[in-house]
């Protein structure tokens, strides 16, 4: 099949682009992750001139990043400060960069479309591309996010992370392309039954009812409160009242059961935990009365570096007694640094943002009996990240976190989507407190079994499991992405070798 025109081949490039769009939050139109390859798939096959491959891909990649990431804009402009021109280009530099990966594929794709082994080839790259972007600056959504929800793929999740998932979903859009083509032959499309072979796989655990107790607490404190106000002992002195009520009062009203876990959300009032003897006393004071280990929030400093903070998860045990310290390693570009030159001009975006060090080391606490591993915010993006802490021994994951940057869009949901699928890759339960939603729990098969509304001050007390079970993906990595990146390294020398 041919299509004439430049305008019509650009025209399904950019189709490829909206369709994975509305394949994520908020559309969720996860089915689509089956098709929404297929426009610029077919395309790129039929355009024989390089460049004009790449600008295809690029399209197509642009128009995603422009689309799922839209929040960026607001980010930078209501809270780095920036004016709404530089907000503009600064987010148009961000579209236009990832949009580049889009780009590499379609140069890798067009000339493997040809081949009889087309739809594990295709689909290889397109992971390989997919997984890089988290070496390169951002990573995101991944086309195998899309299938959490979707019937038998999600399996592959345990034994090959979100990246044999999304060589599944890319497969099929591989084998429809080459359908619309009108080329299919049995032997290009004999590979799809890798697919029915997926449901020879064990099923996703089972929902199973929790038997221990956690409370999450949701202070809903909006960043304008330290961005327009200034943090007084009176402001900080209530803020730590609320904080008490929803942990005991509010907790208890709903479920009186004494919890394993308190945890208090990644926000942006500033806590200090080291420097700061009161409040260092309070949340001593708190565990104490809770009874309770509790996991909260601090902007920590070195010893003998006074000026650059961390990012870093506070736990106690129920005795009020320190316990660990863990400081975040993946760090958020433009929000906890500011890669250089933009820092020359773009303001924080955050308490201390732009001079944040990265942590250098994964601390998994042990509590009661049981180890626990808690991760920060954007860290539940990095699959490498997350399971650094089950493959040390933790039994449930904790990820505190701080959406209210986001607003109103549909980047919470986005990212409660992505870690669902860290819980089915690790096989674990995450407990998952933000300060203004999505606040949930999250069983070991990605299931979302409590949550609590964005931008409602709240404590959420759901029930959980440990468990200590040991997926492929916890003992081997990311083999399945080093796997495509081998395998598409292998093809593209083969192709220059032919040439």
């Amino acid at each position: 099949m041919s299509f004439r025109g430049p305008l019509s081949s650009y025209a399904l490039a950019a189709a490829a682009g909206i369709l994975q769009i509305l394949t994520f939050p908020r559309f969720d139109l996860s089915f689509l992750a089956f098709v929404a390859l297929v426009p610029l798939l077919v395309v790129a096959a039929n355009e024989p001139r390089r460049r004009v491959r790449f600008l295809l891909g690029w399209l197509a990649g642009a128009i995603f990043w422009a689309g799922t990431c839209y929040w960026i804009y607001d980010v930078m402009h209501r809270y780095a400060h920036l004016p709404a021109p530089a907000a503009a280009a600064i987010f148009a530099g961000f579209f236009i960069v990832k949009g580049l990966h889009l780009g590499v594929f379609a140069l890798i794709a067009a000339p493997l479309m040809s081949r009889w082994w087309a739809v594990p080839a295709v689909a290889a790259a397109w992971v390989a591309v997919e997984g890089s972007h988290q070496y390169l600056g951002f990573t995101w959504l991944q086309l195998g996010n899309a299938g959490i929800d979707l019937p038998v793929v999600g399996r592959m999740g345990p034994h090959t992370g979100v990246y044999g998932v999304s060589f599944l979903l890319a497969m099929v859009n591989v084998a429809l392309a080459i359908v619309v083509l009108r080329r299919p032959a049995v032997r290009e499309l004999a590979w799809l039954v890798v697919l029915p072979a997926v449901a020879l796989l064990p099923a996703l655990p089972a929902l199973a009812a929790g038997r221990e107790t956690v409370r999450l607490v949701q202070p809903n404190f909006h960043p304008d409160e330290i961005i327009k106000h200034r943090w007084d002992q009176i402001r900080q002195a209530t803020h730590w009242q609320t904080m008490e009520i929803l942990s005991t009062t509010a907790a208890e009203a709903i479920d009186p059961t004494g919890p394993a876990l308190v945890i208090w959300p990644e926000y942006s009032a500033p806590s200090f935990y080291s420097r700061d003897p009161r409040f260092r006393n309070h949340v001593e004071r708190m565990a104490r009365k809770l009874r309770a280990p509790l996991i909260l929030n601090s902007v920590e400093y070195l010893a003998g570096n006074g000026r650059r903070p961390l990012n870093s998860a506070i736990t106690l045990d129920s005795q009020g007694q320190f316990v660990s310290r863990y400081s975040k390693i993946f760090r958020v570009p433009f929000g906890e640094f500011v890669p250089w030159p933009f820092s020359l001009f773009i303001d924080k975006i955050t308490l201390d943002a732009g001079d944040f060090l990265a942590g250098e080391e994964v601390v998994v606490s042990r509590l009661d009996g049981h180890s626990v591993g808690t991760f920060i915010c954007y860290e539940s993006v990095f699959a490498r990240g997350v399971r650094r802490f089950t493959a040390g021994g933790a039994e449930v994951l904790v990820n505190i976190s701080n959406d209210s940057w986001y607003g109103r869009t549909a980047a919470r949901h986005q990212h409660l989507l992505i870690a669902r699928m860290r819980a089915i890759e690790n096989g674990r339960w995450l407990l998952r407190a933000t300060n203004d939603g999505i606040t949930s729990v999250i069983d070991l098969a990605g299931r979302v079994t409590a949550s609590l509304p964005s931008f409602e001050q709240n404590v959420l007390v759901a029930k959980f499991n440990y468990s200590s079970r040991i997926t492929g993906f916890v003992r081997f990595g990311e083999w399945f992405w080093w796997l495509t990146l081998v395998v598409t390294a292998a093809f593209v020398v083969d192709k220059r070798r032919v040439r």
